[in-house]
């Protein structure tokens, strides 16, 4: 997916993106989702989003009233806001995401936004998470990606099983750790992972 063919952009409650690459993705959006609790950022860049997705619990007082018309209240507690965000997109039909801000602030929240998109992938969804360092690509089965000769790419098994790549530096395996297929490098202009189940990617810009 070219990084400018998405349906839609959801700001997420993490750090607000300061890097080149998230910020584009964000610039290009033909729609843009923020998280309550990104609302307040994105406004002040002097944007206004299309929706804004929630529980409403973090969203300026002077924000939830001024943009009342695009708040979408939704107080059940089973997932956080980010995933609100995603379903409201896709019950509008859209299911090519990028989401940018989902990592930086509270680790735990980190860690959990990253782990939902295999979750999303699940559900039908083509998504990205773009991060100020890199974009996180959940994968199912074989993949191929475009790459530039030495730029780093890490692999997280989720369920994959019969791991192997061509056009990368180190050989891949069965991973039974998060840290045993970090920080491997792409050899050439493009790389395939052969897997049985899902792994999630991460390439460095």
């Amino acid at each position: 997916m070219k990084d400018n063919l998405f349906d839609a952009v959801i700001v997420a409650g993490g750090e607000f993106p300061t890097a080149k690459q998230p910020l584009q993705v964000l610039k290009d959006a033909p729609f843009v989702v923020c998280c309550d609790g990104a609302a307040d950022r994105y406004i002040a860049t002097g944007c206004v989003p299309d929706a804004i997705v929630g529980d409403g619990d973090s969203i300026s007082a002077e924000n939830r009233k001024k943009f009342a018309h695009l708040l979408h209240i939704i107080s059940e507690q089973e997932s956080n806001d980010q995933t609100k965000a995603v379903r409201h997109l896709m019950e509008r039909g859209m299911r090519r995401i990028a989401i940018v801000g989902a990592t930086g602030k509270r680790e735990d929240h980190t860690i959990g936004n990253i782990s939902l998109l295999i979750e999303y992938a699940r559900t039908g969804c083509d998504v990205r998470s773009f991060t100020d360092h890199g974009v996180f690509i959940p994968c199912n089965g074989t993949t191929t990606h475009k790459c530039r000769k030495g730029q780093q790419v890490s692999i997280f098994s989720i369920t994959a099983r019969d791991l192997s790549a061509e056009g990368l530096l180190y050989p891949i395996y069965d991973f039974n750790n998060w840290w045993q297929g970090t920080l491997n490098e792409c050899t050439g202009e493009e790389f395939t992972i052969s897997a049985n189940g899902e792994y999630l990617l991460f390439m460095n810009y």
